[in-house]
């Protein structure tokens, strides 16, 4: 599954934190969203460490909506 591989890669950042905390969402969650879930993750991504960092640990507001639910689920893991 090319795909999965290229979003495992894009998730090695960094930082440690990220790096763990990403790799457990992958494992654990990724193949059960919806496209949209998969594309809003993809989107995630593409912010810089340290304010994603800030994201995921609750320190500060996702920047679009769709973020916010994909975020707890993150923080699940």
């Amino acid at each position: 599954m090319k795909n999965l591989e290229r979003i495992r890669w894009r998730c090695r950042r960094g930082m440690l934190e990220l790096d763990i905390v990403l790799g457990r969402f992958i494992d654990r969650h990724y193949a059960e969203l919806d496209e949209n879930g998969q594309q809003a993750f993809e989107d995630l991504l593409d912010t810089p460490d340290n304010p994603l960092w800030d994201m995921i640990a609750g320190g500060k507001e996702a920047t679009q909506e769709n973020h916010q639910a994909l975020l707890e689920l993150i923080r699940s893991c």
